[in-house]
């Protein structure tokens, strides 16, 4: 299968352009406690529809090593106590802060919250050295998304203040199903 890869980045925080409303009450809180079993459960279930592999064959102990850096913060967005999606953003390159991963569990999509959540993520992204001042300024906030993602992904981002800065396509071996959030669980599930 043929995959295209967009990498997309602001250079400045005035770039950003806030989210419409959503259409229910949301809460965007940090999850200040490193958890590994949160960000892997976030990972899984935001991820499963859409190919995220990558960190499923993680150990518990590589994912606490990688939370348990200074410029590694998750956010997560909460529907009357629900989870129901997350940004996680990874400061660790000097001046910059990467949006490693993004997204709404399916329950959540279509509420106007991908757009509330991004704006959310990408203010903590850009005042990222005001919670953690043994890093430099942030200069750039970047990320990458590419066509297996949700379909408002590209959209979204752009919407939000973002520009293409780089684009790669190249071919892929997939299976023939998205892993799901576990095992026997299924996209029509809501």
């Amino acid at each position: 299968m043929e995959i295209t890869t967009w990498y997309l980045e602001q250079n400045e925080s005035t770039s950003l352009t806030g989210g419409s409303a959503p259409t229910v009450p949301v809460e965007v809180i940090r999850a200040e406690v490193v958890s590994p079993e949160l960000s892997r459960f976030l990972y899984a279930s935001v991820g499963g529809d859409w190919f995220w592999t990558d960190r499923l064959a993680w150990t518990w102990q590589r994912w606490l090593d990688h939370l348990d850096r200074p410029g590694v913060e998750t956010w997560v967005a909460y529907v009357r106590g629900t989870p129901a999606g997350y940004v996680e953003l990874d400061g660790t390159r000097p001046g910059e802060v990467e949006i490693s991963y993004f997204g709404l569990l399916p329950r959540f999509t279509g509420q106007r919250i991908g757009g509330h959540l991004l704006t959310a993520g990408l203010e903590r992204a850009w005042s990222l050295g005001d919670r953690w001042p043994e890093l430099p300024p942030v200069g750039r906030v970047w990320l990458h998304t590419c066509s297996l993602d949700g379909p408002a992904a590209l959209a979204n981002y752009q919407a939000r203040g973002m520009r293409v800065y780089r684009t790669e396509t190249e071919t892929v071996e997939l299976p023939a199903e998205t892993p799901g959030p576990w095992p026997g669980a299924r996209r029509d599930r809501m």
